[in-house]
């Protein structure tokens, strides 16, 4: 039976799961396809005074004030410098029951593409660089490991 995670993505009828997967540094994770409104490549983003750390400041996408999340920042992961394959992946996820857009840099997007329900696995609780109530499921993709993250938790 898969974990209760899985259940809350978009499932195809043969259990893949639709995905966009992007890169921060060695890392790889997908993202439910179904959440992924657009990816651009970088703009300029303004700082917010007393904003969260991981969300530390907003971009303008076609007059929508969007916050611009840093993934490695709630990931413990070091900072590094933009490259050509640097994007912005704007998503949409429920926040008290209300549509809200992030964008999310990516170190680089991948491809969209089905990971199996299959392949599952439940995170490990120790080892982790990350809080564990921030994946909701590792998968393989191509032989490597992939983390799926729990957005809405890594986000509030």
């Amino acid at each position: 039976m898969p974990a209760p995670e899985v259940q809350e993505a978009a499932v195809n009828q043969d259990g893949s799961i639709q995905v966009v997967m992007i890169g921060l540094g060695d890392e790889k994770f997908a993202l439910d396809a179904g959440m992924v409104r657009e990816i651009i490549d970088p703009i300029p983003a303004t700082r917010v005074a007393g904003a969260k750390a991981f969300v530390p400041c907003v971009i303008n996408v076609r007059g929508n004030v969007i916050p611009l999340a840093d993934l490695r920042i709630r990931f413990g992961m070091p900072m590094t410098e933009d490259t050509a394959e640097t994007r912005i992946v704007v998503i949409e996820l429920d926040i008290d029951n209300e549509p809200v857009l992030v964008g999310l840099t990516a170190d680089k997007v991948y491809e969209v593409t089905e990971i199996s329900r299959t392949n599952v696995q439940q995170t490990p609780r120790v080892g982790m660089h990350w809080r564990p109530e921030f994946i909701r499921f590792i998968t393989k993709w191509r032989e490597e490991f992939v983390i799926v993250p729990n957005m809405e938790r890594i986000l509030n």
